[in-house]
């Protein structure tokens, strides 16, 4: 079968479509062939080596297709079962196997496109709100790329709670999308000399409860500076790069502030909370609360520039891969 193949770090050039063997199941374990696959920062941290793997590995850690064989032991899904699958590496290929006690079946009404959108991204947007920081209708939040697949679904959320949201983002198409997403006011980060002081004066001159950031080391600094006392930086990815060690006494001297650095995978950690999570993020779809918006369909073959257009914020949106080139054929072009 064909799969992406990375055997050595590096940059998106490390992609390689290759040939491999079919993958077999073993006991408790089933055999997926993929519809599709989404494109994350988290399979760019694994790709540059800042999280580990044996190489090589197949990168993707979000997919969702159809159960076509299932080892010994398996109680949790049957062949020509649809399910979706999130933080498992291999979905970057035309078959992946999964410990089938972190399959999601998925509901008749969710297609596999969307669901291969919107598991990740969705629950990890469901643990922010509700446990990370439990935003709290009136809450003013700072979104650091706020048009990003992840910032649209986290700007629609935390509006759908009653909170505010000053997003940030590079370009002015991208704002308009992050608007439309329900951003109450958007900061062009290139157009701005001190963001921190540009969110407070947003915020009526005072500092705010809440920042979400998952950019990192461009804007660590501001979110720190953006915050009230008492207040919380949910630092949950690093697409800029990965933030400096710093001093402690930083946060007390902001005004007794709190930093978390959460990962999903401890959200998820029990097959009841996956569940769980992953229902609640399906009846947002359902209800419109959350639009999931995929714009950018690749080919394997074309998973080294997924990963360039995602690194360059050429993207808005989802981005997937998708094993069937003639689902490629409609991708929207809608990079800024």
């Amino acid at each position: 079968m064909r799969a992406i193949q990375v055997y050595e770090v590096g940059g998106p050039e490390v992609l390689r479509e290759a040939e491999v063997d079919q993958p077999r199941p073993g006991p408790g374990e089933a055999v997926v062939e993929v519809a599709a696959s989404g494109v994350n920062f988290l399979d760019v941290y694994f790709r540059e080596g800042r999280y580990s793997l044996p190489l090589p590995f197949t990168p993707g850690a979000e997919g969702a297709g159809t159960v076509v064989e299932v080892g010994p032991g398996v109680a949790d899904v049957a062949v020509g079962d649809r399910v979706g699958w999130v933080e498992i590496p291999g979905t970057y290929a035309e078959r992946a196997v999964v410990d089938s006690s972190r399959l999601v079946p998925l509901p008749d009404d969710i297609d596999f496109e969307t669901a291969a959108a919107v598991l990740l991204q969705g629950m990890t947007a469901h643990y922010l709100v509700k446990d990370a920081y439990p935003v709290q209708a009136g809450d003013t939040v700072l979104l650091h790329a706020a048009a990003g697949g992840m910032g649209l679904l986290l700007t629609q959320l935390i509006t759908h709670l009653g909170g505010r949201v000053i997003g940030t983002t590079s370009t002015t198409a991208k704002a308009e999308l992050a608007k439309r997403a329900g951003a109450a006011e958007v900061i062009l980060s290139s157009a701005v000399d001190d963001l921190a002081a540009e969110a407070r004066r947003l915020n009526g001159g005072q500092g705010l409860p809440v920042v979400f950031d998952g950019v990192g080391a461009h804007t660590f600094d501001a979110s720190l500076a953006s915050l009230r006392a008492r207040g919380h930086l949910v630092l949950f990815g690093a697409a800029s790069g990965a933030v400096p060690p710093f001093d402690p006494m930083r946060l007390a001297q902001g005004g007794s502030l709190t930093l978390i650095r959460p990962s999903l995978g401890d959200y998820i950690a029990d097959r009841s909370e996956l569940l769980r999570r992953a229902a609640d993020v399906f009846e947002w779809v359902r209800s419109k609360a959350l639009e999931v918006t995929v714009t950018g369909r690749y080919a394997l073959s074309e998973a080294a520039q997924a990963h360039s257009d995602l690194e360059a914020r050429r993207t808005t949106g989802k981005l997937l891969l998708v094993p069937d080139p003639a689902a490629v054929g409609r991708r929207e072009e809608t990079r800024s």
